[in-house]
């Protein structure tokens, strides 16, 4: 299964939109992994239109907190609709186990053993700054956990999670997530 595990930087925060959504940010740049050349890759929002033609031809788009934030913000820029491909989004999965939200970080270091190296507010930082490498390597960083996250809960059918001082285990449903039928044609656009 051909799948791109993305994440999103802006430039802007939700207060300085004065509301809580996603479509009234800015993209300052989008990272991703591709399964089908096994490879890391981040596009400015200038370059967009080259990401388009690889989203055109996967699967599943894989993410965290995805189908509230990403997938409503890169769909504003995007020329199709990002709604007609299969959504893998691991927040929301943790979230109808346990009933409630576990950040990225959480999960990565009780998981993975290594945490996030960076925030968002810390990105926004550096764009205003003009440190774009540093948002670059900060956002692919983010991708490779979500699909290290990803590739483990696939094998293990769960992710592992601090709570307080204690360590847990939240079982994750992953029967839908490979999942390909219905999907293999979900192009949008005439690429």
């Amino acid at each position: 299964m051909h799948t791109i595990v993305f994440d999103i930087e802006t430039k802007n925060f939700f207060e300085d939109v004065g509301k809580n959504d996603p479509t009234l940010l800015d993209i300052a740049l989008v990272a991703i992994h591709d399964s089908a050349a096994d490879a890391y890759t981040s596009y400015l929002d200038s370059e967009l239109s080259d990401l388009w033609p690889l989203i055109e031809r996967v699967d599943a788009l894989v993410g965290f907190n995805s189908d509230h934030f990403d997938i409503p913000l890169l769909n504003k820029y995007y020329p199709g609709d990002l709604t007609t491909i299969k959504s893998v989004d691991i927040m929301k999965s943790v979230k109808d186990s346990l009933g409630h939200r576990l950040s990225l970080n959480n999960l990565a270091q009780a998981t993975l053993g290594r945490g996030k190296i960076a925030d968002g507010l810390q990105a926004s930082r550096w764009w205003k700054l003009g440190e774009i490498e540093k948002i670059r390597q900060y956002c692919i960083e983010d991708v490779r956990l979500t699909k290290e996250l990803y590739d483990y809960a696939l094998k293990h059918g769960k992710l592992i999670y601090r709570d307080g001082p204690d360590t847990r285990e939240v079982s994750v449903d992953t029967t839908a997530w490979k999942d390909s039928s219905g999907h293999s044609m979900t192009h949008t656009l005439g690429f």
